[in-house]
């Protein structure tokens, strides 16, 4: 007889990505990096919302981002399962440096050349800041630190940022940093499933916003 679909049954850890919930940068597409932006009421929100949902997958542990929107983000879901929150600045989006504050049209007029680069896989420094195998250097270690505490199945929320999710996710899969771009972005407050499987960590689920459900298949 199988086991039931519930917690614990019969499968590893599990690692919850999320990023942070909106803020007004956001809204006017300006690279944030390690700018500590708020979150916005719609952010604020956002991050009731999927909290919300996210409780109800009983993790065991939090650890974020110590910039405010990662922070407040997490503080919504530690309000509802009474975790404390560690916060690591290892979780920090990617410092970028002159791009830092810029939009989105105005990096592409200004820095063009290194934006093209960087988006067909070049190890570019943007905005002569970090290279995203340096943040996967600092953020993955985290992250897997704070794994190898979890009980037997449990789970782990990861609050951070788009940038660092995405080279978290590509380092801890293994995947070669020039493959990590076809990782899509994260939504405002979606997540990103981590889970434990004989040959290291598999990825679930990517850019969810509701609950995570279990494979039920030939590949499960």
């Amino acid at each position: 007889m199988s086991a039931p679909a519930g917690r614990g049954a019969g499968r590893g850890r599990r690692v919850i990505l999320w990023r942070h919930g909106q803020t007004s940068w956001n809204v006017e597409r300006r690279f944030q990096g390690t700018t500590d932006v708020p979150l916005t009421e719609t952010g604020v929100a956002q991050a009731r919302r999927a909290a919300r949902l996210l409780a109800s997958l009983e993790p065991d542990a939090i650890v974020a981002s110590d910039l405010q929107r990662a922070a407040h983000t997490a503080a919504e879901l530690a309000g509802l399962t009474g975790l404390d929150v560690a916060h690591d600045e290892g979780l920090r989006e990617t410092y970028a440096g002159l791009w830092q504050g810029l939009t989105h049209e105005e990096i592409l007029s200004r820095h063009g050349e290194e934006y093209t680069a960087w988006k067909r896989g070049e190890a570019v420094r943007r905005g002569g800041g970090e290279l995203e195998t340096e943040v996967a250097d600092r953020a993955a270690p985290v992250v897997l630190r704070h794994a190898e505490k979890l009980p037997e199945s449990g789970t782990l929320v990861v609050v951070s940022h788009g940038g660092t999710i995405r080279t978290t996710i590509g380092r801890l899969l293994g995947l070669e940093a020039h493959h990590w771009e076809s990782l899509g972005g994260l939504s405002n407050c979606c997540w990103s499933v981590l889970g434990e499987g004989a040959r290291g960590w598999r990825l679930l689920e990517h850019n969810a916003g509701t609950l995570p459900e279990p494979v039920l298949g030939d590949d499960d």
